[in-house]
């Protein structure tokens, strides 16, 4: 039913794949009535997050993940719906991380985004909220379209809650509209569309909020990315 490879990148699940062949990405995923394959092509290096890919999650060193990502990845692929199939193009992101212990004891869940900036950069944000609802802890990584990165401490980072959303399956509400700041830069988000709540009771044992999202300064779109919001209907317990 599922499995994965251990010497390069290649996972799947029944009819869902995917994997990497050289530096290209290749994603397959079929449905009940619909289908996208989909090839992902580097435009520019990973993305270290934190110091060197140490991503601190928390007071502690210990709360802390192993951390990379791939963003401005050239996407062409094919997206089928109801037997018609359409030829595509986009920009996509991938996340990497890993660790043994990096949500502490005080941490009921988080706030996450990554970003595609329009002008080819890219913006990781994170903080992770305690069980009054503040920043337990934050930071972020922002890489310039010239390539200049600069890696977010907690004092850098905010993330203001706005409208909200009340999911109509579990009564859950999810502040879906965000005002985020990362230094001295400031993005509203605002989802494509709200209901994006994603039932994970049968793996990893959450009910989250994950979804794509539009960063806007100023009245205009300035990138195209992802939302995490997790511990919203009950605090987060990771296994």
């Amino acid at each position: 039913l599922a499995g994965s490879a251990n010497d390069h990148m290649e996972v799947w699940l029944d009819r869902w794949r995917l994997q990497q062949r050289g530096a290209s990405m290749t994603a397959n995923v079929t449905g009940e009535d619909f289908a996208f394959a989909l090839q992902m092509d580097p435009s520019q290096p990973p993305l270290p997050n934190g110091v060197n890919g140490y991503s601190q999650k928390g007071p502690a060193p210990q709360s802390a993940s192993h951390y990379y990502s791939l963003p401005q990845l050239r996407v062409t692929g094919t997206v089928t719906r109801e037997g018609r199939k359409q030829n595509v193009t986009g920009v996509a992101w991938l996340d990497h991380e890993w660790s043994s212990e990096y949500l502490d004891a005080q941490a009921t869940g988080w706030d996450w985004t990554g970003i595609n900036l329009a002008d080819g950069g890219a913006l990781m944000l994170f903080r992770m909220r305690d069980a009054a609802g503040s920043s337990r802890w934050a930071g972020g990584t922002r890489r310039d379209a010239t390539g200049n990165v600069h890696v977010f401490g907690p004092r850098e980072v905010t993330f203001t809650p706005g409208r909200r959303w009340r999911s109509p399956r579990t009564g859950t509400t999810y502040p879906v509209e965000w005002t985020v700041t990362a230094g001295s830069a400031t993005f509203v988000l605002k989802p494509l569309l709200d209901d994006q709540e994603n039932d994970a009771r049968l793996s990893t044992g959450a009910i989250y909020w994950e979804g794509a999202v539009t960063a806007w300064r100023d009245g205009v779109i300035h990138g195209r990315g992802y939302l995490e919001l997790t511990g919203y209907g009950e605090p987060l317990k990771l296994p």
